[in-house]
C-alpha cells in the first residue's frame, strides 16, 4: 500500500439558481414576439407592462428601463448586430435567434445606456440562464464581455466602412438602417451628408406622445393641464406630452374627445379640411379611415361645418376601429366596410376626399423601429397597385370644383410623387393646387406643391400630402 496521503477534492459548489429579472424578461419576451410573430412593439408592449403591474411586479421607474430596452434594442438592431458578428466565430444566421436577441439586449445595455458594465454583463448573463440555459449562457457571457472591450463609438470605427469609400453602407451601420432605406430616403430628401444624417438620427430618436383635442368636444387648453404638457409647434389642436405617460388615463382621451394623433397626420387632415373649394361643401369622404385618427379629426371639423363624414375602411375589424374613434362625434357620419378600388357610392359624390393609401411606414421608423427591418424594396411593387387604385377612386369620386389630398406615411419617391405623377396623366381635368399655404407657420416646405413632412425638420411623422382639385 502506498503511504502518500489521499487527496481530498474540494467539495462541488452548489448549484445557483438564476435570478429573475422581471424587467429583462419582459423585454425579451416582447423581442421575441417582434422576432417571432412579426408582432409590432407597439402593441405588444403595453399589454405586457398592464400584466406586470397587474401582477404587483413592476414600478414606474421599472416600465421606463423595459421601454427602453425593447426599443433601444430594435432601433440599434443594425448597428448591434454587426457589432455582435464581429465578436462570434460563425455567421449571424447560425446563432438561435433567442440568443442572438438575449446579445443585443446586452449590447444595448452596454454601448447605448449607462447601466455599468459589470451590471449590463452579469444581469445578461442572469437572464441568459433563465432563458436560453446555463450552456448558451457561458457563450452569451463570452460575448458580452468582448464587446465590453470597447465604446460604440470605437466599435462603429471598426465595424462601419468609412464614409468615402461606402456613404451609404457607413450610414446604414452606424445610424442602423438598411441600406436599401438609406438610399431611398436619400433620394426623397436630396441635398448632402449633414440632411441625411439628421434624418437617420432623428429615425432613433424617441418620439413624443402628441395628442389632437377633437374640435367641439375638447380644447387643447384642457389637455394642457395635464402634467409636462406643451402646445403643439403647427397643429392648433396639438398637445405634446413631453415626458411620456399614458395617454389612456387623460379624462379626454378615455372618454374619446381627444386621441393620440402624430402632428403630421393632424397637418394633413387640416389641410385637406381647408382647402379651398368651389360651390357646394356638404360631402366629405375618408377613403382609407382605419384606424380612424385623421377620421375622428375630419368628423369633427366636418360637424363645424354641417358637412357630413363618410369613413370607409376595407378591414371589418380596422371599421370598427373608426367607428369607435368617432363615436360621440357632434355631426352626421357614417362609417362602412368597403373596398375603395371597388367602392358602393356613386361618382362625383363628394366635395372633399382624402386618401392615406396603405403604404412601407418609411416615415413613421421612430414609432415602429422594427418596420424598417421587416421591409423589403420588393414591397413596393405590392403596394403600387392598390395606391393607384386607391387615388384613381379618390379622383372618380370626387365632383368637379371639389378636392382630393393624397397622403401616406412614408416619403419613398416611389409611393408619393410617382403615383401622383402617374394618375395626373390620366385625369387631364385634374391639377395639383399647392399645399404649403394649408400648413400655415410650417417652415422647410420645398418647392411645392405637394408637401413632405421630416422628423428632423418638423418633428413630426414623415408625411406626404398631395392636393388634386379636379376641374373638368
Amino acid at each position: 500500500m502506498s503511504d502518500q496521503p489521499r487527496r481530498t477534492r474540494k467539495p462541488a459548489k452548489p448549484y445557483r439558481r438564476p435570478k429573475k429579472d422581471p424587467v429583462r424578461i419582459l423585454a425579451f419576451e416582447a423581442l421575441r414576439a417582434v422576432d417571432e410573430r412579426d408582432a409590432y412593439a407597439n402593441l405588444v408592449l403595453p399589454p405586457l407592462l398592464r400584466k406586470a403591474r397587474e401582477n404587483g411586479d413592476f414600478e414606474a421607474r421599472d416600465a421606463a428601463l423595459a421601454t427602453e430596452l425593447v426599443y433601444g434594442t430594435l432601433r440599434r438592431q443594425g448597428t448591434y448586430d454587426a457589432v455582435v458578428a464581429a465578436c462570434v466565430d460563425r455567421p449571424l444566421r447560425e446563432v438561435d435567434p433567442p440568443v442572438l436577441d438575449v446579445l443585443s439586449l446586452g449590447a444595448h445595455q452596454l454601448l447605448g445606456t449607462r447601466i455599468p458594465t459589470h451590471a449590463a454583463v452579469s444581469a445578461t448573463v442572469e437572464l441568459a440562464r433563465v432563458v436560453l440555459g446555463d450552456g448558451r449562457a457561458k457563450f452569451v457571457n463570452a460575448v458580452l464581455r468582448k464587446i465590453a472591450q470597447d465604446d460604440l463609438a470605437g466599435w462603429l470605427e471598426r465595424v462601419a466602412p468609412p464614409y468615402d469609400q461606402d456613404p451609404e453602407d457607413h450610414l446604414a451601420v452606424v445610424h442602423s438602417h438598411p441600406r436599401w432605406v438609406v438610399s431611398a430616403l436619400w433620394d426623397s430628401l436630396g441635398g448632402g451628408r449633414a440632411g441625411i444624417e439628421e434624418l437617420l438620427r432623428a429615425d432613433n430618436d424617441r418620439p413624443e406622445v402628441t395628442l389632437v383635442a377633437r374640435p367641439g368636444r375638447a380644447t387643447p387648453a384642457e389637455l394642457l393641464d395635464e402634467e409636462a404638457a406643451e402646445p403643439g409647434r403647427w397643429s392648433p389642436y396639438a398637445v405634446r406630452l413631453t415626458e411620456g405617460g399614458e395617454p389612456g388615463a387623460i379624462t379626454a382621451v378615455a372618454e374619446g374627445r381627444a386621441g393620440v394623433q402624430d402632428e403630421g397626420s393632424q397637418l394633413v387632415a387640416l389641410a385637406v379640411a381647408n382647402a379651398p373649394v368651389e360651390g357646394r361643401d356638404r360631402m366629405w369622404l375618408d377613403g382609407c379611415a382605419g384606424p380612424g385618427g385623421k377620421a375622428a379629426l375630419l368628423g369633427a371639423l366636418a360637424a363645424e361645418r354641417g358637412a357630413l363624414l363618410l369613413a370607409s375602411e376595407k378591414q371589418p375589424h380596422r371599421a370598427g376601429l373608426v367607428a369607435k374613434a368617432l363615436h360621440g362625434n357632434p355631426g352626421p357620419y357614417q362609417v362602412i366596410a368597403a373596398d375603395g378600388t371597388r367602392p358602393p357610392w356613386r361618382p362625383g359624390s363628394f366635395d372633399r376626399v382624402l386618401v392615406d393609401v396603405p403604404c412601407t411606414g418609411l416615415g413613421a421608423l421612430r414609432r415602429r423601429p422594427e418596420a424598417r427591418w421587416r421591409r423589403r424594396p420588393e414591397d413596393l411593387d405590392g403596394f403600387a397597385p392598390l395606391q393607384r387604385g386607391l387615388l384613381r377612386t379618390a379622383l372618380e369620386s370626387v365632383r368637379p370644383g371639389g378636392v382630393v389630398g393624397y397622403a401616406t406615411c412614408s416619403p419613398h419617391l416611389a409611393e408619393t410623387r410617382a403615383v401622383v405623377a402617374d394618375l395626373l396623366k390620366q385625369f387631364p381635368d385634374a391639377d395639383l393646387i399647392d399645399a404649403r399655404p394649408l400648413l400655415p407657420g410650417v417652415p422647410d416646405l420645398g418647392e411645392g406643391p405637394d408637401v413632405q413632412l421630416w422628423p428632423h425638420l418638423h418633428g413630426t411623422d414623415a408625411m406626404y400630402l398631395a392636393l388634386i382639385r379636379r376641374t373638368g
